[in-house]
């Protein structure tokens, strides 16, 4: 599992989940470096959520195995709904009990609109399911969100919802998770390049 590179510095501070966003300069040098990285693996599929941060992190891993990227949409990340793009002062000032809540129990909370870290947790713990199902021999990368990855981890370590945010999932940052028939075993979390 891949968190996609680092999105374009218009975004900080704000709310995005389902919005599109792209990579910036470093994001662009992280997925370069990513490609390059990986390129001595036997990867045989490349999948990708749908939003174009994880597509553009995930083309230069695929070009560099004579791969296309699949789009799972599954994969994408939680859906803020009438919060997407906002501020967070913003949304502090128009929403200050959805927003405390959002700040001290970010599991609990059902965004108007969109979505609540349930619906996250089925959706990709489905997706990634069907996919490891479905899996061939060798690695499948798939590029995705830190809610997803963590969403993912917590399932199949049991961690409690409430303690996710103690899964550090940085920007460009590998999780490798092999099966052993139905059984998972997590080899690495949150690596990042040092170059």
């Amino acid at each position: 599992l891949i968190r996609h590179a680092e999105p374009v510095d218009d975004m900080r501070g704000r709310c995005y989940g389902s919005l599109d966003v792209g990579l910036s300069p470093r994001g662009i040098e992280q997925s370069t470096g990513l490609a390059t990285e990986l390129a001595g693996q036997r990867v045989l599929r490349v999948v990708s959520s749908p939003r174009v941060r994880a597509v553009d992190t995930a083309v230069p891993i695929a070009a560099a195995h004579g791969l296309e990227v699949e789009i799972v949409d599954g994969l994408r990340e939680l859906d803020f709904g009438q919060l997407e793009g906002r501020t967070y002062d913003e949304i502090a000032d128009s929403l200050p009990e959805l927003y405390r809540r959002w700040m001290t129990s970010p599991t609990t909370v059902s965004f108007p609109g969109g979505e609540s870290y349930a619906d996250l947790c089925l959706r990709a713990g489905t997706a990634l399911e069907d996919l490891r199902t479905d899996a061939c021999a060798g690695a499948m990368v798939a590029v995705t969100h830190g809610g997803v990855v963590r969403s993912f981890l917590s399932q199949i370590l049991e961690v409690p919802p409430k303690r996710m945010f103690r899964l550090a999932v940085d920007y460009a940052s590998v999780t490798r998770i092999d099966w052993i028939g139905d059984e998972p075993v997590v080899h690495a979390v949150n690596v990042v390049s040092r170059s």
